[in-house]
């Protein structure tokens, strides 16, 4: 089967290099080293490296990317009428060591964006909570910490001390998002809870449906951090930090989706996206 060799360079090929900005600045470089060679080409592939470099670093022309995904969901306009059992919070990212908290790992900001969003559904709602996330093999083999805090750990006391949420689940196992759905459901349906409010990024929204619902959960879409309709001013069209890494992080939901798609048609070939 042709499918399966293909499978196997994807995923030999690090992710980072097939993302920008990597992928762009690694055209460049193709350019100008062909340029003396293939003049034409060179120019041709180094000048769009550099112009898609400059597009993408901007938040309008992120948005181009962005919006597609967004456009997948929707925000919750009435959790109370949702006919859920519980609220499930994906982890994200956290900050190592933070001296402010005596050395303890904390969320980072994409994180505790997804927490006060869970808070005020909790309030509204009055649903138990699940917060879901370990630490990442590629963070344990990095840090040399297999007996670190897992991110759900660190996400449950912020829920709980930060915002006065109860957290009713802790689910600190999970590597990717796709184990995140697969051992969430596995405590929940312990429970008797089918039917879920999903809470993270609108980005991140549509993969993260889509593993859940495999798993036979119910899922009503919780999204927060809109961000394709912000790019609306003059200064949207200036290169910046923000704007690569709305590039980045959208353009990594758009490959994780054909990734999963692949991964459910090819079966156990392909390896987990986190």
């Amino acid at each position: 089967m042709i499918l399966i060799p293909v499978l196997d360079l994807l995923n030999a090929v690090p992710r980072d290099l097939i993302l920008p900005p990597a992928n762009l600045f690694l055209l460049i470089v193709i350019g100008l080293a062909v340029w003396h060679r293939w003049p034409r080409a060179g120019r041709i592939a180094a000048g769009t490296g550099l112009a898609l470099l400059a597009f993408l670093s901007t938040t309008a022309g992120a948005s181009l990317l962005v919006r597609p995904l967004e456009g997948m969901t929707a925000p919750l306009r009435a959790p109370e009428r949702a006919g859920a059992q519980a609220i499930v919070v994906l982890a994200a990212g956290r900050l190592q060591d933070a001296p402010e908290y005596g050395g303890r790992d904390i969320p980072d900001y994409l994180a505790l964006a997804r927490l006060r969003y869970a808070a005020h559904l909790q309030r509204r709602t009055g649903l138990p909570v699940l917060v879901s996330g370990g630490l990442g093999a590629k963070a344990v083999q990095s840090e040399g910490k297999a007996g670190a805090e897992a991110l759900a750990d660190a996400m449950a006391i912020a829920l709980r001390e930060d915002f006065g949420v109860p957290v009713r689940w802790i689910e600190p196992r999970s590597r990717d998002t796709f184990e995140n759905a697969a051992y969430s459901a596995a405590m929940l349906r312990q429970d008797g809870v089918r039917r879920i409010l999903l809470v993270t990024d609108a980005m991140h929204m549509p993969r993260s449906r889509s593993a859940f619902e495999r798993e036979g959960l119910e899922v009503v879409s919780a999204p927060t951090m809109f961000f394709g309709d912000q790019a609306r001013s003059l200064g949207s069209w200036v290169p910046s930090a923000e704007g690569m890494r709305r590039s980045w992080y959208a353009a990594y939901e758009l490959l994780g989706i054909a990734w999963y798609r692949l991964r459910f048609a090819g079966g156990p070939v392909l390896r987990r996206l986190p």
